[in-house]
């Protein structure tokens, strides 16, 4: 078991040395274009978790909404975002996950439904 430990901290070491993170990365990065992503809930569930990485990131990293919070059915949500490639992932605890590799381009705003 412990060079299971040894193997996962080399793994984050490494991860972080490269550029990347766990959590996901900033959705702005600074003295960048931005873009506005809306995601749409189209399920008949509440979505629970909302994902969003930088494309060159090894994990889509951790929910974006905050503790308790949820996207209702028919409802909306904004992120704006660095222009750029991201990968975008959403979900709900009882009916399953979506995921789209998207990029947006400076001043865009992009609509992304998740059914």
């Amino acid at each position: 078991m412990n060079q299971f430990y040894k193997m996962a901290g080399v793994t984050a070491l490494a991860a972080v040395m490269a550029g990347c993170s766990v959590t996901g990365g900033d959705l702005i990065r600074p003295g960048e274009p931005t873009a506005t992503l809306i995601i749409i809930n189209g399920s008949a569930n509440n979505l629970n978790a909302i994902v969003i990485s930088d494309c060159d990131n090894f994990t889509y990293g951790f929910n974006r909404l905050a503790s308790g919070d949820y996207i209702a059915p028919g409802e909306a949500r904004s992120f704006t975002l660095s222009a750029g490639c991201w990968d975008v992932g959403g979900g709900s605890f009882v009916a399953g996950e979506a995921y789209e590799r998207m990029t947006l381009s400076a001043g865009d705003v992009m609509r992304y439904t998740l059914y």
